[in-house]
């Protein structure tokens, strides 16, 4: 049986990161094809076992399929990643040693499921990750005020003629497939950069349908939860939205207080859970955006759960991973302060900003 692998971004690194071993329970909130998580379970071997969560049920069928070899030590879930915490604990699996979550779509939603991902093939304007949401893009664009079309494209694909788009999205109407959209679109702003003229409103449109961003947040602090101390997350994004969002939410984690710097005194009561793994945001190699363009805008950020004070003190020691002495948060600690690497093998990748 062929396999229907779409190639995973930043293999090595996310392999590196989750600090994978033998006998080690993992959570892939964003399987996919299974690309990653054929890699986790291999090397979790003997003993290792995942659970994986994605909305889109066409892309567990294909997982299934990719982790055959593996049968019997993971469990694949129809569900948003936002709604991993119950799942984990109705399965009684957790604390887990690791959590992914890679925010791109599967090649294959790109170019087979005729949903309206991409805007190279004639496709329904759908853009739903589960047949089961309500809403589609199609919805948005044919029946929302011109006003609120603005205010996605903006808020969601940072796009600066949003205006202009949506109003001659409102002239034009109705659209029924993502080429017609498209080509709209290119004829009202023109082409002067090197990606195509619709990008952002096509990214903008996905994000409002499957309400990415509220979900993002929600599984950030379940995953959190979940780690055991010592254990990873570790989060890959592909724009500027996502990526914000983790890289706020790490900082804000791996700070002991979060008051406005003008207070004197701390009021918060806010405990640090995660050490960040590096300073700065690691992003792929040339050789692999050369193999994979769809890799060039990929982002990684890593942390580890440690013991907030809290926590501390009274231990609960079945959320150790490890026999070794468990790190414990800092008392003073700042908001993007620098973060010492952790003990071990620090990542070892060239940095971005």
């Amino acid at each position: 049986m062929k396999d229907l692998l779409h190639i995973p971004v930043m293999l090595e690194e996310t392999l590196q990161a989750l600090a994978v071993g033998p006998g080690g329970r993992y959570i892939d909130g964003t399987v996919g094809a299974g690309g990653h998580a054929r890699a986790i379970l291999e090397l979790s071997a003997p003993g290792g076992q995942l659970l994986g969560f994605d909305a889109d049920p066409a892309s567990l069928e294909v997982a299934r399929q990719n982790l055959r070899h593996s049968e019997g030590s993971y469990l694949l879930v129809n569900r948003n990643f936002d709604q991993m915490e119950a799942v984990a604990r109705s399965n009684d699996f957790y604390p887990v040693h690791g959590v992914l979550l890679d925010l791109g779509l599967a090649s294959m939603q790109l170019t087979e499921t005729g949903r309206g991902f991409s805007f190279q093939h004639g496709q329904p304007l759908d853009m739903r990750f589960s047949p089961e949401q309500k809403l589609t893009a199609a919805d948005i664009i044919n029946t929302y005020a011109e006003a609120d079309i603005a205010d996605i494209l903006w808020r969601y694909g940072e796009e600066r003629k949003s205006r202009i788009i949506a109003r001659r999205i409102v002239e034009h109407r109705p659209f029924k497939t993502t080429t017609e959209l498209a080509a709209m679109i290119s004829r009202a702003v023109g082409r002067h950069e090197d990606i195509h003229p619709a990008t952002r409103s096509f990214q903008a449109l996905r994000i409002a349908v499957n309400d990415e961003l509220v979900k993002l947040e929600r599984a950030l602090d379940q995953a959190t939860r979940l780690l055991g101390f010592g254990g990873r997350l570790v989060v890959i994004s592909y724009h500027s939205l996502e990526d914000r969002i983790v890289k706020r939410f790490m900082q804000k984690e791996s700070a002991e207080c979060i008051c406005p710097p003008e207070l004197p005194e701390c009021r918060c009561g806010h405990a640090a859970r995660l050490r960040l793994l590096n300073k700065k945001v690691i992003t792929p190699l040339p050789e692999e955006v050369r193999d994979n363009p769809r890799s060039r805008s990929a982002k990684l950020r890593a942390a580890e759960r440690i013991l907030s004070r809290e926590e501390a003190a009274p231990l609960e020691t079945h959320f150790f991973l490890s026999p070794k002495e468990p790190v414990i948060a800092e008392e003073q600690s700042e908001v993007g302060s620098p973060t010492p690497e952790p003990s071990g093998t620090p990542l070892r990748r060239r940095l971005a900003m």
